[in-house]
């Protein structure tokens, strides 16, 4: 519970610092690399074995698109094409987390804690399922969001989603592959990854800063809409993946469709839209976290009524 709390005050601490050093945003070009070496120590410990699809992975995938949709849709007829409608989609079509499956372990994980109790082959297999699918549908969609089309953004996109996402998965499979003891980086290295995650998230803020204060019209304002917006997609999203889940798989689906893979979805938004309409992720992150530390809580509350 306490290390829980610890991030994430550790991740506001880092929207501030940004968002006071706007000139850090010279260095947002590293944010590409930084999260390929995120995302290879995260799949080094991801075992692929005993993972099938069950109805409910197919459910999680169809809300998650819808979910990316709709609000896409509802801010374009409320507000106008414009950056809110932009973060609401980038906030929306984000697939599972890498670290969803973290917080459902019934015993133990990568950080030492467990939480929710429930299935770890479930969860990995909605972490492939769902970003193998939004992943290879996105070159397909994004051009409508933002805008453009033509074959070269088709390409371009293809292209990003691949580096970022197979690069780092093909080269911790070869590390498993020839150095087995590779496997077990991801628990020595957990602190060094949220390390890097919170210097990402100042490179966002910075950027965001930025291109908010060299812009007219952008204000105060921007920020409090974006915030509400991603506030609001989050809590649909823990809620129908509850829902979606029914008795059996309640716990599994509201993590897998409420926590976010913002990594993948902030480089997206920041190469392909603007950092204002990279907010919507970047928010999502403060909010997700929260209402994980209150899930740490509950569940350190119930354990120790129970003894």
């Amino acid at each position: 519970m306490f290390k829980s709390l610890i991030r994430t005050f550790a991740i506001v601490a880092a929207f501030i610092a940004g968002y006071m050093m706007p000139g850090l945003h010279v260095y947002s070009w590293t944010f590409k690399w930084m999260l390929i070496v995120m995302l290879f120590v995260t799949f080094l410990g991801i075992r692929f074995k005993r993972m099938k699809p069950e109805r409910a992975h197919w459910l999680l995938v169809g809300a998650n698109l819808l979910i990316a949709l709709a609000a896409w849709g509802a801010c374009r007829l409320v507000f106008g094409d414009g950056y809110l409608a932009e973060a609401a989609f980038f906030v929306g079509i984000m697939p599972t987390a890498t670290a969803a499956p973290v917080v459902i372990l019934p015993q133990a994980s990568l950080l030492g804690v467990g939480l929710l109790g429930g299935s770890v082959e479930f969860m990995l297999t909605a972490l492939l399922l769902l970003n193998g699918i939004i992943c290879a549908l996105l070159p397909f969609i994004l051009p409508a969001v933002v805008g453009q089309g033509g074959f070269e953004i088709y390409l371009n996109v293809a292209q990003n989603i691949s580096l970022v996402m197979l690069l780092p998965l093909v080269l911790a499979l070869a590390a498993r592959r020839f150095y087995p003891r590779a496997i077990a980086w991801p628990r020595k290295l957990k602190d060094v990854t949220f390390g890097i995650w919170v210097v990402i998230l100042v490179l966002i803020a910075a950027n965001a800063s930025y291109d908010i204060s060299s812009r007219d019209g952008i204000s105060e304002r921007v920020l409090e809409q974006i915030g509400a917006v991603s506030l609001l997609v989050c809590g649909i999203n823990f809620g129908l993946g509850h829902l979606l889940g029914g008795r059996t798989r309640a716990a599994e689906c509201s993590q897998a469709l409420g926590q976010k893979n913002t990594t993948l979805s902030i480089y997206l938004a920041l190469t392909y839209a603007s950092p204002i309409a990279a907010l919507g992720p970047t928010f999502y992150v403060l909010w997700h976290n929260l209402w994980n530390a209150w899930q740490l809580y509950r569940a350190s509350e119930r354990k120790r009524r129970n003894g």
